[in-house]
């Protein structure tokens, strides 16, 4: 049952992925989707469309639907890994920190000229963000999930603020604008290099994740209980967080200040297939996928010729979708 959910997900990616290609002010048909596909993979000597309706496709629609999916992939798996070493249904990378730390990274980094750093950028600053909370959580008396929680709200609010600092100070005219814009979340513009700069970093982090899904389950009962199963807790604990900070950083990178992504899709995704993380990492991936796609598509559809920003449609559709969620878990126990 696992086996046929996992594909029947697959193949629901792939079909919004093409579906959401033709949407949008000029009238595309899946016909024309795969044929520009095909012909640009060499396997159509001429493109069967006029060059305008190819470049439509290739060059604008699906760059962006690729990043949609690769953005989405991460921030679900970040949410999903947070939840699990936190022990703490309301951890994902935002709540801890990571988020704000990493767009404080990519606007340093956009603002002093480096802008074809920001990756870098948003990497860095996400991985300080996690180290400067487990550092205070330890100071305080412990690593543990609630004071992980705490203090990430804390460095996120600091890391909001002093990027908040830095647009007034700095920023001017049009780039104002554009940082307001892309720190709402917008995937606006997005080009091959971001698509594939997502599935490079996704490919980079989620074998290692879906890897020691059974370690994650044995988080769930605390790092006693997991080092008794032989488990490196403190080795496992870093490497996963240092890869769900460079997932963070990126997807940051690439798309802005997106929530509820790695909030939601973990919760709705374990009351289908449980909360078995051998099952749950892979079907989340593609879960936050579509929906990162469906909610971009959204954003950019919905009122043309205007596109709102899609972090706007994830908090709108997130926020009660979480509350759903929770009355569920409530009526369960």
């Amino acid at each position: 049952m696992t086996r046929f959910s996992f594909l029947a997900l697959l193949a629901l990616t792939l079909l919004s992925a093409v579906v959401a290609v033709t949407l949008g002010p000029a009238d595309i048909t899946p016909n024309e989707v795969w044929s520009v596909i095909l012909h640009h993979l060499g396997l159509f000597p001429e493109s069967p469309v006029s060059r305008l309706r190819d470049a439509i496709v290739w060059e604008l629609r699906l760059p962006r639907v690729l990043t949609a999916l690769g953005v989405g992939a991460g921030l679900a798996l970040s949410g999903t890994v947070m939840q699990a070493i936190t022990r703490n249904p309301l951890a994902d990378p935002y709540l801890l920190g990571l988020s704000s730390g990493a767009a404080l990274g990519a606007v340093t980094f956009l603002l002093l000229g480096l802008a074809l750093l920001m990756p870098l950028g948003a990497f860095l600053g996400s991985l300080g963000a996690l180290a400067l909370a487990l550092v205070i959580a330890t100071l305080l008396g412990g690593a543990t999930p609630s004071r992980a929680i705490l203090t990430g709200i804390c460095i996120s609010a600091l890391a909001s603020a002093a990027t908040s600092f830095l647009i007034f100070w700095s920023a001017t005219g049009d780039s104002y604008r554009e940082i307001l814009s892309w720190l709402m979340g917008s995937l606006s513009g997005s080009l091959w290099a971001d698509a594939a700069l997502a599935a490079a970093v996704l490919l980079l982090c989620a074998p290692l994740i879906l890897a020691n899904g059974r370690a994650l389950d044995a988080f769930a009962f605390g790092d006693t209980a997991a080092a008794s199963l032989g488990i490196d807790v403190p080795r496992l604990r870093w490497t996963l967080l240092g890869a769900t900070a460079l997932l963070t950083g990126i997807m940051v990178a690439i798309g802005g200040a997106i929530g509820f992504v790695g909030l939601v899709v973990p919760h709705a995704v374990r009351l289908a297939v449980g909360s078995g993380h051998r099952k749950l990492l892979p079907h989340a991936m593609l879960a936050g996928a579509i929906f990162m796609l469906w909610t971009d598509t959204a954003a950019r559809t919905l009122f043309d010729p205007r596109e709102l920003p899609v972090g706007v449609i994830t908090a709108l559709i997130g926020a009660p979708v979480f509350l759903l969620v929770l009355l569920r878990y409530r009526r369960i126990t």
